[in-house]
């Protein structure tokens, strides 16, 4: 009996433990990370599809505080179209009022913070201000920058 008894135990303890397990996070997902620090790095015409376009260029200037486990690809998440290992963060551009312009789905690191861009056609007047959202689809936090200008 006390053999049943003792290997009870240890099935709770160990079942205990992997419960624990489970439930434990990375510091990635404990600590509180800071919004991003957009900042604005030029304008850049180029043509594509037989059209002329702008490209507006910013870059996360503490992109060193997002754990590259941010960017990661994820496939248990939902895809990005046809991309069925799109990162666990996306970011994307809103105009100031909200309307989304671009997104971003499968930046891999956070190295590449510093290629983010948002393009309209040639003709179109940008947004005064637009703000960047960071979104990690596993844990469901939103990390938003303030407001940044379109124009040097």
């Amino acid at each position: 009996m006390r053999s049943a008894t003792r290997k009870v135990t240890a099935l709770v303890v160990c079942s205990i433990l992997m419960i624990m397990a489970k439930a434990a996070v990375s510091p990635a997902q404990t600590a509180a990370l800071p919004n991003p620090v957009a900042v604005f790095m030029g304008q850049e015409p180029y043509q594509a599809n037989g059209k002329d376009w702008i490209r507006y260029s910013y870059f996360i200037a503490n992109f060193e505080a997002y754990p590259n486990e941010l960017f990661a690809a994820a496939p248990a998440l939902p895809p990005c179209g046809l991309n069925k290992r799109a990162s666990r963060t996306w970011v994307d551009f809103y105009v100031s009022r909200g309307k989304r312009l671009n997104g971003f789905c499968a930046l891999g690191n956070h190295d590449n913070l510093g290629k983010l861009w948002f393009a309209l056609e040639s003709d179109v007047v940008p947004p005064s201000w637009v703000y960047i959202e960071m979104t990690d689809r596993q844990t469901g936090n939103k990390y938003k920058s303030d407001i940044v200008e379109t124009t040097l």
